[in-house]
């Protein structure tokens, strides 16, 4: 049986007048803002001890934060007459007037921080300027001032978070989860300030610390701020991550991007910096996703710690309670700074790091295998050098099928290899379009060649079709060679590609007519001139209806209502030549795969070390257009560990 409303509650309620809110009130709705849990509060205390200048920061917590939180530094301090001044609302030191809060150059500017803390709380305020005899304990509660013993700097006490909000406590979690939020929070402000040293303690127990790695003075800021990231997140985190150094305009990018190996399931180690302070923004997330996009397998997530310098006057970070947002004023100069910045981190070949560490590491007494006195030929007769032209299906180097309007020159002929330190003869220069165009045939065995190491080594043979053994200094090699190649293919019809060509499109015979959005129709009228750059043709049907006419070749076969609401979503979202290279980048990917030497094709070893000098060469070259690993490195070591030796 349905219950009915009683004649109580469908009765109007009695009108309330209009009044101003108590100043306690008003603080306190604000602290449900800035104060969400006990990391709230650690977070913006250590923002105001990082602006005075502190160099030490020391946190202490009781029941993670909910019973104390007393944040301890030596910066520059608070004089005795300002001290009641700093718990007012909207009173703070940072800015005076608009232009400082457009330009602003500091962790806090609200002044509504340690207001709002003191009315969710017991808070105490203790501080002594290096010029004061003494320092002065202020309670925020009594507003009692008394001389206190301390020396230079700054201790917030907080005590009882919520204690006046009984409702906001009960939805914290156990002491451990609440523990962790306020480690994360210093953890943020560590990797950003290798100048300054953090101590975390939990009920008189030291959790974490981290020492000041740079001093005034010192040049190499960038390694200072690689042993922060070591000691905050790991030694792994530096040893599988990639310096980024990056100047577009007037912005700088640095930090580092981490190799598409240590990629994890989830985004935890994601940090992101503009001007110091830690931000989630989605410019810049996608910006450095983009850069990952054809070097990630699946949905796995990169890692990686980057610091974005620019104008203050051109970023606002005043749109958001916790100001872990951000708006840029040019957000595209910004996504395509990051973008540029990671992907060229990620464009170097792992392995010519290898070369460098080959000649670091002591010569070996024992003599490498291509070395030994053993036959120049191998115990299966050689085949002839591949010709792609001669092969059935899709011509890589054709790129006629793809685009629409013609080329540049030579666009439609074989690609030109790229040229490796290798002395190439006049045969080897002749030789038909393929893999052993690229390399001559290895020096006898016996010959020094010392001078011009090769990272991925010499081919020893090919395992069941599919991997390529290779011995370098280190050990041993394995390379899978569809992948490896269909990278190169893929790298080198990039490089070809014209950006302005078109894609070939096919028209449908029947309009594909789909319901959509006010959104998708003004972006669909907006990007009329884009769209057909991608091979599309999308038109309005009626007011409320759009009619796809025509699809991509290659893509012809697909759900064609899918893909326009994809690209038109796209667009709305990106910057549209972003979205135009990311569709062309798409379908080149698929060309390379058709393209490429497939598995049990038996490859001479002029073919398998022609690979290995281009992979050598070809930007990317770690991973296939999937994410998929291309090749992997045995050391002598883990192979001495597979069968004991020196056990």
């Amino acid at each position: 049986m349905t219950a009915q409303p009683s004649d109580t509650a469908l009765a109007p309620a009695p009108r309330r007048p209009i009044r101003d809110l108590p100043d306690e009130l008003i603080s306190q709705i604000a602290a449900g803002e800035v104060v969400e849990r006990p990391a709230s509060a650690v977070r913006e205390l250590v923002d105001n001890a990082l602006d005075a200048g502190a160099t030490q920061i020391t946190v202490r917590l009781l029941a993670g934060g909910v019973r104390l939180i007393a944040v301890e530094d030596d910066g520059s301090g608070i004089p005795q007459d300002e001290l009641p001044v700093a718990l007012r609302r909207h009173a703070t030191s940072k800015i005076t007037n608009l232009h400082d809060l457009e330009t602003v150059a500091t962790m806090g500017f609200r002044g509504e921080a340690l207001a709002a803390i003191a009315s969710v709380s017991e808070t105490a305020l203790l501080s002594r300027p290096a010029d004061q005899p003494h320092a002065y304990l202020l309670d925020a509660r009594s507003g009692e001032l008394r001389p206190v013993a301390r020396s230079s700097g700054t201790t917030v006490e907080v005590k009882e978070l919520f204690f006046s909000t009984p409702a906001r406590r009960k939805f914290l979690k156990t002491d451990a989860t609440e523990l962790a939020h306020c480690v994360e929070a210093v953890r943020r402000h560590a990797l950003a300030r290798p100048d300054v040293g953090f101590a975390i303690w939990h009920e008189g127990k030291l959790v974490e610390q981290w020492r000041a790695t740079w001093q005034p003075g010192q040049e190499d800021v960038q390694d200072a701020l690689a042993r922060r990231l070591a000691d905050v997140l790991g030694e792994d985190f530096v040893a599988q991550s990639l310096p980024v150094q990056h100047t577009e305009g007037a912005i700088t990018v640095t930090g580092r991007a981490g190799l598409p190996d240590a990629a994890r399931s989830r985004a935890d180690q994601q940090y992101c910096y503009v001007n110091g302070r830690f931000v989630r923004d989605k410019v810049v997330t996608h910006a450095a996703r983009s850069a990952y996009e054809d070097v990630l397998h699946g949905q796995r997530q990169p890692v990686y710690a980057l610091y974005i310098e620019i104008d203050p006057a051109r970023v606002d970070v005043n749109v958001h309670p916790t100001k872990i947002e951000v708006r840029f004023r040019d957000s595209r100069e910004v996504h395509q700074a990051v973008r540029h910045a990671v992907e060229n981190a990620l464009a170097v070949p792992r392995a010519t790091t290898l070369a460098a560490a080959a000649e670091e590491a002591p010569a070996s007494s024992a003599t490498p295998f291509f070395e030994q006195n053993v036959p120049a030929t191998p115990i299966w007769k050689a085949q002839a050098a591949m010709k792609f032209d001669e092969l059935p299906g899709h011509r890589v180097s054709d790129l006629g099928a793809l685009w629409g309007t013609p080329g540049p020159a030579g666009m439609h002929s074989a690609p030109q290899e790229e040229s490796l330190p290798v002395a190439e003869t006049a045969s080897a220069m002749a030789a038909p379009t393929g893999l052993a165009a690229v390399e001559p045939a290895p020096p006898a065995r016996g010959t020094a060649d010392a001078a011009q190491p090769w990272p991925l080594g010499r081919a020893l043979a090919q395992l069941h079709g599919v991997y390529i053994l290779t011995e370098n200094a280190q050990g041993l090699v394995l390379v899978d060679m569809h992948a490896a190649h269909e990278r190169i293919v893929y790298e080198r019809l990039k490089s070809q590609a014209d950006t302005g060509a078109r894609i070939a499109s096919q028209p449908l015979l029947i309009p594909a007519t789909f319901a959509a959005t006010p959104e998708e129709v003004a972006t669909a009228e907006a990007h009329a001139d884009t769209l057909p750059l991608l091979g599309l043709e999308i038109s309005p049907f009626s007011p409320r209806t759009l009619a796809v006419r025509a699809v991509p070749t290659p893509l012809a076969q697909g759900d064609a209502v899918e893909l326009a609401r994809s690209v038109l979503a796209e667009l709305s979202a990106h910057d549209a030549s972003t979205v135009v290279q990311r569709a062309k980048n798409e379908i080149l990917a698929t060309m390379a795969c058709h393209g490429a030497v497939r598995a049990n094709r038996k490859l001479t070893l002029d073919e398998m070390n022609a690979l290995l000098r281009q992979m050598e060469v070809t930007e990317r070259s770690d991973q296939c257009n999937h994410g998929r690993p291309t090749w992997r490195q045995l050391s002598m070591k883990e192979l001495d560990a597979l069968f004991l030796r020196g056990r």
